[in-house]
């Protein structure tokens, strides 16, 4: 996807990082697709598995990403093991974020549902968004104020790409499709969900993918997201993705938009202004609005 007239260092480097996602895909993801012995999957923490596909992959693009430009990288395999590395993305001028495997779960089962993303961060704030779906070869893209992309083409030709623009969704919440990930919810977060889930037309979990959600969200499949963690390697590249698209991607408490160096839990992404209204106000629990910190 090359796009004209413009200086963004950003957008200069969208159809590099897509390739560098495709090269890691290729080369340490896909061949373990259904192929996984028992000795390449591992428990990070429990109940959260990692494979030798997600470390071999991040290092991979890691390393590429490097090359691109030398700043910080942040890696969710990496921060496991070194939770410091999270500063950088608060501290550094800017720093990238990558998932390197997201859905892994998912990969393990032998669904193609999984993602491999980056995220491009400048004080704080995404400026660039790279989603790969290694099992269908699509990417999407976002440079923040430049828009979203859906590009087909392997290597980005600009008759392979599709310029995102969500629609506003039904005013009705009888009429909206949503996802709720309520299993890092408090008990009492989490009936109240089930309590008001009836109030909307579809409520699931979803793929438990954010790689594959938030493009559907953006793309007009879903019309609400809401999620309770939120890593930033998991919610940066689908948060400007989802923003550039026209929707609204907020904390519930106090409507303040995403920025992955708000390590607050709790994320509301929505169609529109209004649906994201509609959702924190009918799916969540009154509380105190707070003030940004």
């Amino acid at each position: 996807m090359r796009t004209r007239g413009t200086a963004s260092l950003a957008i200069m480097w969208i159809d590099e990082v897509t390739d560098i996602l495709r090269e890691a895909a290729a080369e340490a993801i896909l061949p373990r697709h259904r192929a996984l012995t028992e000795g390449e999957i591992t428990e990070k923490t429990p109940g959260e598995v990692v494979t030798v596909a997600d470390r071999e992959a991040e290092a991979l693009i890691t390393r590429r990403l490097r090359a691109v430009r030398d700043v910080p990288v942040v890696g969710e395999e990496a921060a496991a093991g070194n939770p410091a590395l999270l500063h950088a993305v608060r501290d550094a001028p800017y720093a990238w974020l990558v998932d390197p495997l997201d859905g892994t779960p998912n990969f393990v089962a032998g669904r193609d549902d999984y993602a491999v993303m980056a995220a491009l961060v400048q004080a704080g704030e995404t400026v660039a968004a790279w989603i790969l779906q290694p099992a269908t070869g699509v990417a999407y893209v976002a440079e923040r104020g430049a828009g979203a992309w859906r590009v087909e083409a392997p290597k980005g030709g600009a008759d392979g790409a599709r310029r995102l623009r969500r629609g506003a969704a039904p005013g009705d919440p009888a009429e909206l499709g949503g996802v709720a990930l309520t299993g890092f919810l408090d008990s009492a977060a989490r009936a109240h969900v089930e309590a008001t889930a009836s109030r909307f037309g579809v409520l699931s979990a979803g793929t438990k993918c954010a790689g594959i959600d938030y493009p559907r969200l953006a793309s007009g499949e879903l019309d609400f997201l809401l999620y309770h963690r939120t890593l930033p390697w998991d919610h940066a590249p689908g948060a400007l993705l989802v923003t550039e698209a026209g929707g609204a991607v907020r904390r519930p408490d106090d409507a303040c938009a995403y920025r992955p160096d708000d390590d607050r839990s709790g994320l509301v992404a929505a169609a529109d202004t209004q649906t994201w209204r509609t959702v924190r106000d009918l799916l969540l629990p009154p509380f105190p609005r707070k003030a940004h910190a």
